[in-house]
């Protein structure tokens, strides 16, 4: 059963399963994507040990190869509700006999929503529960409607970046694996990143290390816009599958491996390591409405 969360202005669902943010409606209007089966059924899913994909389907640990799937496991696992009332939700996940077979660490990752008008902090929180230092990564994945209520279409809408940026993107292979050597400038005009569906028939935008902290989705006739802000994740995906109606704007710590990729996962492009007992935070805030 899904939790909700509602404020004055505002309606947000969240499935147990993933800790998945699926569905965030304000003023009537719903601004997260469907997972419409026919494009992508994700909506906003975790992602954890590992951002994007791993250079043949492994991450080594202290020489040992694990089979893990592209952006880890735990949007596939179900997390335990915590405590919840009208505007707040915490949810957690601990290792267990199936995610040591891709992940041989003592962890938790707990998701805690807070609900303030049309605004929702997700705060991420990840603790090392083991006796060894522990490396991952984590990332977030929100996909929105975009036509935002339907209204024009991709071209009329921009990515409004809240610093000044010298972006440079990667590229993906089929693999979903960095293109060693190969990236393109993209330049922003008056802050914004214009948008068409072919910038993502090469896969997903990604990018390393920007500088923003808020990222604006806006267009169309009305005055309607997402905002996404974050903190403690460095990197950044923006995607859409191939001519589909949503957007994805991702904040992440971590990218994935590039082709050549053969190191231990601690070694994976800005991997965070926890000491035992140790605690890593961040956070992304959606702000949606007029």
């Amino acid at each position: 059963m899904n939790t909700i969360l509602r404020s004055k202005e505002t309606e947000v669902q969240i499935n147990p399963l993933g800790a998945e943010l699926v569905s965030f409606i304000t003023k009537g209007q719903e601004y997260m994507w469907s997972g419409d089966a026919a494009f992508w059924t994700g909506r906003s899913p975790v992602l954890f040990p590992i951002v994007g994909a791993a250079r043949n389907g492994q991450i080594k640990v202290d020489g040992t190869a694990y089979t893990i799937g592209n952006h880890g496991f735990a949007r596939r696992c179900l997390f335990t509700l915590l405590e919840a009332d009208d505007t707040r939700a915490a949810f957690r996940l601990t290792d267990n006999e199936t995610t040591h077979a891709s992940y041989p660490f003592s962890f938790s990752l707990d998701l805690i929503y807070t609900l303030d008008g049309q605004s929702l902090k997700i705060e991420y929180v990840v603790r090392n529960t083991g006796d060894r230092e522990m490396p991952f990564q984590l990332g977030t994945h929100p996909a929105f409607l975009c036509p935002l209520h339907g209204e024009g279409s991709l071209p009329d809408y921009f990515l409004e970046f809240d610093r000044p940026e010298q972006l440079e993107r990667l590229f993906l292979n089929e693999s979903g694996l960095i293109i060693e050597g190969k990236a393109e400038p993209l330049a922003l005009v008056d802050g914004r990143l214009p948008l068409n569906h072919e910038m993502f028939y090469g896969d997903a935008l990604v990018f390393r290390d920007i500088a923003s902290r808020r990222i604006t989705l806006r267009g169309g006739s009305s005055a309607s816009r997402v905002a996404v802000s974050f903190e403690n994740f460095p990197d950044l995906g923006i995607w859409q599958r191939k001519d589909a109606p949503f957007l994805c704007i991702e904040p992440w710590h971590g990218i994935a491996d590039d082709e050549h990729f053969t190191g231990e996962l601690g070694e994976k492009t800005n991997a965070v390591t926890l000491a035992p007992g140790g605690q890593f935070t961040a956070s992304l805030t959606i702000d949606a409405g007029e």
